[in-house]
């Protein structure tokens, strides 16, 4: 199983495989076209309040990361997270986000998860 993380700003590369946006909002200033996007997962991202709180603080991702994985226990999210699961079981699977700091984000946290078979 192949997880990978990008920005969904950077070009799309060929060995991508499924491209799933992971944020809950749409990318500012990002065309639908321009994404490439195989699926919009908004339904796994953080809770509003959880993504405010944690305001991309690198000092909190450890907190955040912990509060988000039990998010992740809520049905909706569990479904969608087996969903990505069975996505890449088939091939590549590349989390985007918007975010700048991908390696502190709810997509890092995702591929984690999804790495760790949890």
């Amino acid at each position: 199983m192949e997880v990978r993380l990008r920005r969904v700003y950077e070009p799309v590369s060929d060995d991508d495989g499924t491209r799933i946006l992971v944020d809950r909002v749409w990318p500012r200033g990002l065309s639908k076209d321009e994404a490439h996007l195989d699926g919009w997962e908004k339904d796994v991202a953080p809770s509003t309040e959880l993504r405010k709180w944690y305001g991309h603080d690198p000092a909190k991702f450890e907190e955040f990361a912990r509060r988000y994985e039990a998010e992740l226990e809520e049905p909706e999210r569990a479904a969608v997270l087996e969903r990505l699961r069975d996505s890449a079981g088939r091939g590549t699977l590349t989390l985007l986000t918007a975010t700048r700091d991908v390696e502190h984000s709810q997509a890092a946290v995702l591929a984690d998860r999804l790495r760790d078979g949890g």
